[in-house]
Order: C-alpha cells, then structure tokens, then sequence
C-alpha cells in the first residue's frame, strides 16, 4: 500500500526520468537547418572581433563563457554553434545531475532506503563527469575531423599542381575544388566563393578559414599561392613537396595510433591468461593441500 509520501516521490522521480528521456531524444533527432548563418557567412565581415557592439551569437547561454572554454576551433571544424556546443554540455549536466536522484527513488519504491544526501553530492558529481563527457566529444570528433581534412586536402594539392599547368593559380584553386565531393571540398570551394563575393584574395580567405578551424597545411598552402598569385613563382615543386610532407606526417600519426590501440589491447589479453593460469592451477594446487 502507498503511503502519502511515497506518492510525491514516485511522481517526482517519474518526472525526472521523463525529463531525462525528454532531452536525450531532443538531442538525438536532427536539427532543422538555419538559413541565417548560411547567409551570415556569404556577407563581408565588417566587424572587429573583440569590438564593443560586435555579435557574439551565443545566444541565450552565453553567461556560461565566464565559466566554459568555449572550443572554438573545433567547432568552426565540425560546423557546429556555441550556443548548440553549451546547449549540449547544459543538457548533458542535467541528465547527470537527476540521473541519481531518479535511481535513488526507484530503489526507495523497492524497498531500499538510502541517505538523503547521496543523490545531492552525487548528482553533482555526475553532472560534471557527464559535461566533461561531452567536452570530450567535441574534441574527439575535432581531431578525426582534422585528420580526414588532411587526408583530402593531399589530394587538393595534387589537383592543384595538374591545374596550374593550364590556367592561373586563381582558377587552378577553384577548378580543383569543384572536381572532387565532400565537406572538405566543399569548405575549401565556400571559402573561395566568399573570396569572389567580398572581392578579396583568395589565398587571404583560405588562410582566415585555416585559421578559424585550426588547420595549419591550409595556411602554408595559402602562403604558397599568395607568392605564385603576387610574383609570379611556379610552385608545382613546392606543392608537391608539401603534399608529400603531409603523407608522411599523416603516415606516422597512422602508425603511432595504432601503436596506442595496440597497447590498450595488451592488458586485458595479459588479464586473460591469468585468469586462465589461475583456473589450471588452482586444482592442482587444492588437490596437494
């Protein structure tokens, strides 16, 4: 039978989990597209950044900055907003921090009585831990993002060196964008286009755009074509020697990766045969005691 006080607790744990299920599915489902920063990024940037009355677009959770690094570089990388990235780290805190609270209840409902301030210090706890997780998210997905940017942008810097033996470096640099599909591609030819809109160098655009998503091949290239596009220099050999440059790193951070992984599986391998040797002679050892 259900006491008066066992009903507000089932009904404030039900909330809660409702609440928790509530945000994950809101996070899982995909997000409309906005055509407003499309457009934002295709307008001149007149603004100074760090000006007084520049736009910071963080929206309603930008009092969380004083307290949140705030990953720029890795989101400009991924595509993704401030306010989406605080958003995110907000409802992941949230979950972690009702998720015990809710298990409390549900054992209380069971018959397990458990101190009061356990789900408070533990929710916090929690909360935290999951915030780092989706921190961590970010990053991780950063540097995947990274690395595959490297692996296509060795192929752009082939298409480049075949274009500049038939047209200008200007026109070497678009044709080269529109040959090949993908984001990477893709960001590369938005940047260029941008250029021809703003009526500025593209080179300048390519090294702004290394710059936002933390890419520094992007702005060695840009360096090169702004010295073929200024003086003149033929800089197939230079282009080809950074492509083969950026094979070999991407080779070695390959290798060193698996190397790692590698590591990780060798401990719970060792793990097993000592299970299994524990299990051999165990007998052994209880039949001569």
């Amino acid at each position: 039978m259900i006491t008066s006080w066992q009903l507000p607790v089932a009904v404030v744990g039900g909330a809660a989990a409702g609440a928790g299920v509530f945000l994950i599915v809101r996070e899982l489902l995909p997000a409309v597209p906005s055509l407003g920063p499309t457009l934002a990024r295709l307008r001149p940037r007149l603004d100074v950044p760090g000006a007084p009355g520049t736009a910071t677009g963080l929206g309603r959770w930008g009092f969380l900055t004083r307290w949140l690094t705030v990953p720029a570089k890795d989101l400009a990388i991924l595509g993704r907003g401030v306010d989406a990235y605080l958003a995110s780290v907000v409802t992941s805190a949230l979950i972690g921090l009702f998720l015990p609270a809710v298990l409390v209840a549900l054992l209380f409902l069971a018959g397990v009585r458990l101190p009061v301030a356990l789900p408070a210090g533990s929710g916090i706890v929690v909360a935290v831990l999951f915030g780092a997780i989706a921190h961590r998210d970010v990053s991780r997905r950063a540097a995947a993002a990274r690395r595959e940017f490297s692996r296509a942008f060795c192929t752009y810097l082939d298409l480049v060196v075949l274009e500049l033996t038939a047209a200008g470096p200007v026109q070497a640099m678009e044709r080269a964008a529109r040959v090949c599909h993908g984001w990477v591609f893709d960001r590369v030819d938005d940047a260029l286009t941008r250029a021809q809109l703003q009526m500025v160098f593209p080179w300048d655009q390519l090294r702004a755009l290394g710059d936002e998503i933390g890419v520094v091949e992007l702005r060695d290239f840009a360096a090169i074509m702004q010295s073929a596009g200024d003086a003149g220099a033929q800089v197939q050999t230079t282009l080809r020697e950074q492509g083969d440059s950026l094979r070999d790193r991407l080779r070695t951070d390959a290798l060193g990766r698996a190397e790692a992984v590698s590591a990780k599986l060798e401990m719970p391998a060792a793990l097993l045969v000592i299970v299994l040797a524990i299990f051999m002679i165990y007998p052994l050892i209880a039949r001569l005691g």
